[in-house]
Order: C-alpha cells, then structure tokens, then sequence
C-alpha cells in the first residue's frame, strides 16, 4: 500500500474534541475544561501590566494546549491586538479556520511557501538574510507588500540575526521598504533570563536592543511595533515594555515566575482543569507490587484506584511515582509508573472512593487543587511543558467566553 501522500498548502492541526460546554461528564474517562472567561481576564490584566503598551497573545502550540480557535476569540474580547504563533504552519492554519486577527510566525525553513503566507496576509518575522530574501520574492511574486517583523539577537543565542548579518539585513530591509516590496512593521527580540528579573543579562539585552533600534533608525527603518517582554518580563519589568508586550504562558493564568509567586499574586486565574474518573477502585493487600516493574509495594491493606490517563495523554512518565493528583479532596501520588494509558493511585483503607469519583490532575492554587506547577516541581520541568503536552485523546470543554 502505497501512504506517500504530497503535503497540504494549508496544513491541519491535530486537535482534540470538543464537548459543548453544557455537556454530561457522565461516561467521559477524562476531560478538560477550559475557561474563556479567565484567559480574556488574564489578557486583561496583563493590559493593565502593560500600560500604554499593546498585548500580543502568544497561542502557539494549539494554544499550549488550550485550543487555537477558542483561545484566539477570547485573547482578542481580552484586548490582544496581535498574535503570536511559532510554526508557519499553524499560522497558516488559524487563518483558514477564519481567525482574522493580526499573527506574527516567525519559524518556517528555506524553500516553505512563504507566497500562501503573504496571500494569508500573516506578519512573518525575518531572522536571517536568506529569511528576509525569500519573504522579499514572495511578495515580489504574490503582488502584495510583505508585513515583516525583524528578528533580532540581543544575546538569546537562539533564532535572530546579530552582529554582520544583522547590520546588512538591516540596509536590506529599508531598500525593500523603499521599493514597496516589504513593510518593516516591527523589529523583535527575546530574553534569555527574563523569569530572573535581577539577573545581569536582562539589562544588557535592554540596552543591546536599544542600540540596535539606533542602528535601524540610521538604516532607514521607522518599525511602529517595537516588542522585547515575554510573560515573565511583562509581569516583573515595566521598563521591557516598549510598544507591545507578547505573554505566552500567562494568559493560560500560568506563572512564568513562580518563585516569586503564583497565578493568585499576579491577578491570573488558571484557565485549564483536567478531570478523569477512576474506572476502577479494589481492596488490597500490604506487600502487594503496583504496575509494571512493581516499582511501588503497598505498605499496608488499602485500595487501589485506576486512573485512565497516561503518557499517550501527555501524562510525563517520569512522574511515576511523584504526579500529584486529588480525590475526595484528599492529595496522592502516582503508585509506581506511569502506563501508557492508566496509572494507578494508593487510596489508602479508609478512602470512600468508588468507581466513577472524580480524580482532578490539574487545577487552580486558590481551590487548593493539584496545579500544572505541583506536576512541573514534582518533575523538576516547567509548567509549560505540563499543560502544552496534555494530548488529543483528552476532549475539551469550553466555558465562558462567546
């Protein structure tokens, strides 16, 4: 059989199913409910951080696992007036699934069809000279002025242009401004220690990205949007703030900072809580070996419960033994591993726990539930890394927002 199949023009985006937010949770082994109403507050409030700053709503990665559409819809009622996605390709594929809204993507390889983009009308980011090249012939071959934000390397050591390259991208880009070919909308960079905000490097890349805006006033360039500040620099660094702000993890009401505080101390609200149901609760012995490899033995007689979530879902495997979750109110770990699609939880003897209770994986810190920053310290990760990764298996149900 013959599954060679050519790629799309406008790529789909793997997503789960969506519940309608007066959906049964009867019969469901999981869910996660997503709240419209928070990440609108949060865009909020992060518009009150920002000032007389604008606020780009990062939705990359599906929204870090909150939904591309919906969180789009509620980021733009919150005040975004731009949004950032990473990957061309779902750049691409936010615009055909009819989100209007100004979108900044900035990753894409030599030879992608920057034309579709162009025709999209997408914002793309220019972080070398071939970039800035091949937007220049997609626009020269659509017709249209290409809007492009230049990606610039104050001491990241990511993606952006410095040091030669960057000052001949920049002569480049004012001719390619003067002949109509491109609009320089905006020149970006990105913080290496921004969740450090006493750290020395946040300064001098401050200070480098002044210069280099000094630089590209001299080429020729005028950028109206002048962007610096993550969640973490938005949240802790009023002097990042220039003309916009581009929060990522914050507008999911997620501290990017959170030795300093959590959602609570910011004004953030979390807006995903993750439910699955024990599919199965038996009495057992003391000294009994719990999921492959036996790596839990139970101390004494006590109950068993089967969570039907595992790392298909985006559980991590390694919180084998360390995951928080909460039944009946009452907080427990992972008995032994993490499965591929169960792990099991020591209820302990006296747990009332039947089959069909509810078990809350993720939740918010004022409830006093488990939180997507329990499973990150539980793992020594970032609570990014813990709601991004919750996989398509698990539906979503959308509350609030329009």
């Amino acid at each position: 059989m013959d599954i060679s199949t050519p790629h799309p023009a406008l790529p789909s985006v793997a997503t789960p199913s969506v519940l309608p937010s007066d959906a049964p949770t009867d019969g469901l082994s999981a869910w996660a409910d997503i709240d419209l109403d928070a990440i609108r507050g949060n865009v909020a409030r992060l518009g009150e951080l920002a000032g007389d700053a604008d606020v780009m709503a990062v939705i990359k990665g599906d929204a870090y696992g909150h939904g591309l559409v919906p969180v789009a819809g509620a980021a733009m009622a919150g005040g975004a007036t731009y949004l950032g996605i990473a990957q061309l390709g779902e750049a691409l594929a936010a615009r055909a699934a009819g989100i209007t809204a100004p979108i900044l993507t900035w990753l894409f390889p030599p030879g992608a069809d920057l034309a579709a983009a162009v025709r999209a009308d997408l914002t793309l980011s220019a972080g070398a000279p071939w970039a800035l090249a091949e937007i220049a012939a997609a626009a020269r071959a659509t017709g249209q002025t290409a809007r492009v934000h230049l990606k610039v390397d104050t001491g990241l050591g990511r993606g952006g242009a410095w040091r030669d390259d960057l000052a001949g991208m920049l002569v480049d880009a004012a001719r390619l401004e003067a002949e109509g070919v491109l609009d320089v909308e905006g020149i970006f960079s990105h913080f290496a220690y921004a969740d450090a905000p006493d750290h020395p490097t946040v300064r001098a890349q401050q200070e480098t990205f002044g210069a280099i805006l000094g630089d590209a006033e001299r080429a020729g360039l005028r950028p109206r949007i002048r962007h610096l500040a993550n969640s973490a620099a938005t949240l802790t660094n009023p002097s990042a703030r220039f003309d916009m702000v581009r929060p990522g993890v914050s507008i999911y009401g997620l501290s990017p900072v959170p030795d300093i505080g959590g959602p609570p101390h910011f004004g953030l609200r979390e807006a995903m809580r993750v439910v699955a149901r024990l599919i199965n609760v038996k009495d057992c012995p003391a000294g009994q070996g719990v999921s492959y490899g036996h790596q839990y033995t139970t101390k004494g007689d006590t109950r068993l419960g089967l969570v039907p979530l595992g790392y298909a879902d985006g559980i991590p495997r390694h919180a084998s033994g360390v995951g928080p979750m909460q039944v009946h109110g009452r907080r427990y770990t992972v008995a032994g591993r993490v499965c591929m699609d169960q792990m099991v939880l020591d209820l302990g003897a006296d747990s009332p726990a039947v089959a069909g209770d509810e078990v809350v994986l993720i939740g918010r810190e004022a409830d006093g539930e488990p939180t997507a920053q329990d499973w990150a310290a539980a793992i020594d990760t970032i609570n990014y890394e813990i709601v991004t990764r919750l996989g398509p298996r698990v539906p979503r149900r959308y509350l609030g927002g329009q």
